[in-house]
């Protein structure tokens, strides 16, 4: 085998024909061959990046530099759910890359791990209206995420239930039991819960009036509203005593600590009960007598132990997941509602690009959301919507933007002083040490700030120049790689927009680029529309009207494809004067990827000869 081939595509396996069924013939690879890997020397280099994650706009840092006036404000808003109200629905606003969504997240998590550390029920679901854009999917996801949650803390207290009948069995095991010996209806005051106006009903999070009826009688679909357990606390135990100012005590935990141990120790003293972690065979040898398992929880047997397990199975079965097409709109929010108030909790739905879900579906979605509390029993709903159109608002229902508006928080666009400091505190994770000259962060939070003060464009200049310094093996960023960065987000952001462009605008756009290629300036639309029609008939595509690739043009213009002015004749009339506002071979290129274009490419259009003025 000579050296030529040797390094081939097919030497290794990976070229087409005959290398990879070669490759399966073999029995093992000679070390000379083994080293010869297609990515071996672009991992010699030293790697750039220490955690190039922290540079992508997904990334929720836990600081956010010049933001601490709008997240206080959040917080200051929501903090209403860590007491069991409902917090004010609110409105977030400013332009792409200014923290919107970033800060919301950042505070939606200090909400769920705040709600944890005192036992308050609250759950915080993001939906991103840019991708579900429609009433429909908007509320089936939100269904079905509500319907895992329910589901899971079914599981949760059905667990606890089974471990406190494991109790139970080890109670009776170890002593002379007797049926008569039972917890019986003339002790039932030992077993349930305490009365509504119990003082510890002040914890944050517990909310007055909440109903407490005895086993079995209350809605099986309401959790929350049965008498032998309170459902308020997120995967709670069955036999939580709401208002505990220790934190929940679960059913499954025995006086004696025969399971989980942590849920009554302080009252199991209090009580002369003895130590916790005692076997009922060791308090009966002491001469104190075991605590019955049952003993302050809400049941009075094993039976309606098994009662409520099969409540909570009903329960889990009757949960039926919504589809994301195929449902009458209705019976979808009759589940989403069902699945939202089957617990006592508060939610909050965070909406970011909440304008894009108004302009395909209008504002039913925001009217339902924002009138759920008036309907739900047990749980509450807040709204907190993003948006970079500020005007937004204006196209509501206004009953919608009454109650949908009201707190409102603008995001100003960041100064390149502030772009500077925030890239500097992601640089100090994202790379590794001495990675950057001193000039790289400065000139991407001066190119971003020109764009509006757009720090994910900076974040995306910063890391864009790593890779290209990496992929070169620089051992340095430096001003020269940010350049060449700034030139390739601009040309992917256009291939990207013109790649999805129609067929149709596709068409007019190849138009323009050919006769851009034969010399032609301030092209007007007549000469467009001529080499339209003649490229249509070469891929058998419909032809438009003039006035429709009229409006073509103006769509092209708007994105920034081209730039078409409109100029006066005189007499003549006015027209458009159009030219390319891309790379012409780059965007020729990508054009002519599409399947259906790919053959025009060979096709010379007449240019009709013109008297310039």
């Amino acid at each position: 085998m000579s050296d030529d081939e040797t390094n081939t595509p097919n030497a290794n396996g990976i070229d087409g024909t005959h290398g990879l069924s070669r490759n399966l013939g073999r029995a093992e690879l000679t070390d000379d061959e083994s080293n010869q890997g297609l990515f071996d020397d672009l991992l010699s280099g030293e790697p750039i990046f220490e955690n190039k994650e922290v540079l992508r706009p997904s990334y929720t840092p836990h600081e956010l530099p010049h933001r601490s006036d709008q997240i206080n404000k959040m917080a200051t808003i929501l903090v209403a759910a860590l007491r069991g109200e409902t917090p004010s629905n609110i409105l977030i606003y400013g332009k792409t890359g200014t923290g919107k969504t970033a800060s919301a997240k950042f505070v939606s998590k200090e909400l769920e791990s705040t709600s944890q550390k005192y036992s308050v029920p609250c759950d915080v679901e993001y939906i991103n209206c840019e991708v579900t854009d429609t009433q429909y999917r908007v509320l089936a996801q939100l269904a079905n995420k509500f319907i895992e949650k329910n589901e899971a803390r079914i599981d949760d207290r059905i667990d606890s239930l089974e471990e406190l009948l494991d109790a139970v069995d080890e109670y009776e095991s170890e002593s002379d039991f007797e049926p008569d010996d039972s917890p019986s209806a003339e002790s039932a005051d030992l077993f349930e819960y305490p009365a509504a106006d119990d003082p510890d009903e002040s914890r944050p999070g517990a909310r007055s009036g909440s109903s407490r009826s005895q086993h079995g009688s209350g809605d099986q679909h309401r959790l929350a509203s049965s008498g032998n357990e309170n459902s308020s606390h997120a995967g709670g135990s069955p036999g939580e005593t709401k208002g505990s100012s220790s934190g929940p005590v679960e059913t499954g935990a025995p006086r004696d600590g025969g399971v989980n141990g942590s849920g009554g120790e302080a009252e199991t003293d209090a009580k002369g009960g003895g130590n916790q972690n005692e076997s009922a065979t060791d308090r009966r040898s002491s001469g104190r007598p075991a605590d019955h398992p049952l003993e302050s929880t809400g049941f009075d047997s094993r039976e309606a132990i098994d009662r409520r397990i099969e409540e909570l199975e009903d329960d889990r079965e009757s949960f039926e997941e919504v589809p994301m097409t195929g449902w009458p709109t209705d019976r979808v929010y009759s589940v989403f509602f069902d699945a939202v108030d089957y617990d006592e909790r508060v939610v909050v739905i965070m909406l970011d690009e909440i304008d894009k879900l108004v302009e395909k579906s209008g504002d039913d979605t925001l009217y339902n959301l924002s009138r759920m509390n008036s309907e739900l029993e047990n749980s509450r709903v807040s709204i907190i919507g993003i948006s970079n159109d500020l005007k937004f608002t204006d196209f509501l229902d206004p009953r919608v933007k009454s109650s949908l508006g009201e707190e409102e928080i603008v995001f100003p666009p960041y100064d390149a002083n502030q772009l500077r400091d925030i890239l500097q505190h992601r640089s100090e994770v994202a790379f590794k040490s001495g990675a950057l000259s001193d000039d790289v962060i400065p000139l991407c939070a001066a190119f971003a700030a020109q764009e509006h003060g757009d720090a994910r464009r900076a974040l995306d200049l910063l890391r864009t120049a790593g890779e290209l310094a990496e992929r070169a093996q620089a051992e340095t960023i430096v001003e020269e790689h940010v350049r060449q960065a700034q030139d390739k987000i601009e040309l992917d952001r256009v291939v990207e927009v013109v790649r999805t462009l129609p067929t149709q605008s596709k068409l007019v756009l190849f138009s323009i680029i050919m006769l851009e290629k034969n010399g032609v300036h301030s092209i007007n639309t007549g000469e467009v529309f001529n080499i339209y029609k003649r490229l249509c008939e070469e891929i058998d595509a419909d032809v438009l009207t003039q006035r429709r690739v009229t409006d073509l043009i103006s769509e092209l213009d708007m994105l920034g494809i081209v730039n078409a002015v409109v100029v006066s004749k005189g007499r003549y009339g006015r027209t458009k004067e159009i030219s390319l506002s891309v790379p012409l071979e780059e965007t020729e290129a990508v054009l002519l990827s599409d399947s259906r274009l790919s053959d025009i490419d060979d096709v010379q259009p007449f240019v009709q000869a013109r008297f310039e003025n």
